[in-house]
């Protein structure tokens, strides 16, 4: 618990997020399990009667270039009206700061007030970007954070924490406490019993759990704030090195905009084929990654393959960023060579 208020207090996060109020955090092995163990609060909260949380209870927004990849709040409106419009009843939704695809960020000051108006249960997923919102300049990504019920970031994405250690938090724990608590006579105890303590059981799917907030611990007290940011303002400032690589060579185009440490780029094809495009930047990935000096990932954004550069290793140097540009370049001019 004092761990993630000292956390809390790095990101800025409203004081109802600490647990001297009604709120607090938690550690959850990943993020997946933070949204659901939320997503189980909103249910209880908005008393659904839904006997389990199938997918076609569940509705993905479709995002585009026009908004940098961010969901709209009239796209958000839109869907809240369909689904009353159809006899639904929408009780939870997902924003995200730092998309895993692209990295985009999501207006949450605007879909705050609209999930208000609507008593709909709003979470903020922050599992890679969080992080860098320790640092002052990057802190208004999650401004708006204020109308979420509940905030999640994954320390062992970038934080320097080891596998697992997402740290959730919530407005109003009851409300945690209530969907998940469970009391068989075995647990009884006077403590618990008075409220003497906060029993994390009742935060979380599984009964037991590992002393994870250790290993938190040791970061925040080792680092500290100014070396941790420093830690994340350096790899933000070696992506901004490697986007720059990529927009002077012609035959390569940044794809979507980058705000944190991961560059989406692609190999423009010769012709304008969306296809062969795609299956170009296919094979260039296949290649880089065969020659067993760098590893790159994809995606696809609005129909188009697009590769990713993400830095986040800790011992990554500007000399790391200039040799996988080299081997994209190499592998490039070979593909095209045979094309």
């Amino acid at each position: 618990m004092i761990v993630l208020d000292w956390l809390a207090k790095l990101l800025k996060l409203p004081d109802n997020f600490l647990s001297t109020g009604q709120g607090g955090g938690v550690i959850q092995g990943t993020a997946s399990e933070a949204v659901l163990v939320v997503l189980l609060a909103a249910r209880e909260k908005k008393a659904c009667q839904i006997g389990g949380i199938y997918p076609e209870n569940c509705r993905v927004l479709k995002t585009d270039s026009s908004t940098e990849y961010a969901l709209s709040p009239d796209a958000l409106n839109e869907a809240i009206a369909c689904d009353i419009a159809t006899g639904l009843i929408p009780f939870f939704l997902c924003a995200t700061v730092g998309t895993t695809s692209s990295t985009a960020v999501d207006p949450l000051l605007a879909l705050g007030k609209i999930t208000k108006s609507y008593g709909i249960w709003f979470h903020v997923d922050a599992a890679y970007a969080g992080s860098a919102c320790i640092c002052p300049e990057f802190r208004h990504y999650i401004d708006g954070v204020e109308e979420a019920d509940s905030f999640n970031m994954n320390a062992h994405k970038w934080f320097l924490t080891n596998f697992d250690c997402s740290a959730l938090w919530v407005k109003d724990r009851n409300a945690l406490i209530h969907s998940l608590s469970t009391n068989p006579e075995f647990l009884k105890n006077k403590a618990s019993e008075g409220n003497m303590v906060v029993d994390y059981k009742d935060w979380q799917i599984p009964l037991g759990r590992r002393f994870r907030s250790l290993k938190l611990w040791m970061v925040l007290r080792l680092y500290g704030l100014q070396n941790l940011q420093s830690y994340i303002r350096n790899h933000i400032e070696l992506a901004k090195q490697f986007e720059e690589l990529v927009a002077q060579d012609p035959r390569f185009e940044v794809f979507a905009p980058r705000k944190f440490s991961l560059v989406c780029f692609r190999l423009v094809p010769p012709h304008n084929d969306k296809d062969c495009a795609n299956k170009l930047n296919h094979d260039l990935l296949d290649a880089v990654n065969s020659t067993g000096k760098i590893f790159i990932s994809h995606t696809v954004l609005s129909g188009t393959y697009v590769l990713r550069v993400a830095v986040g290793a800790p011992l990554t140097e500007k000399r790391h960023v200039i040799a996988a540009w080299k081997v994209l370049q190499d592998e490039a001019s070979a593909l095209l060579c045979c094309g």
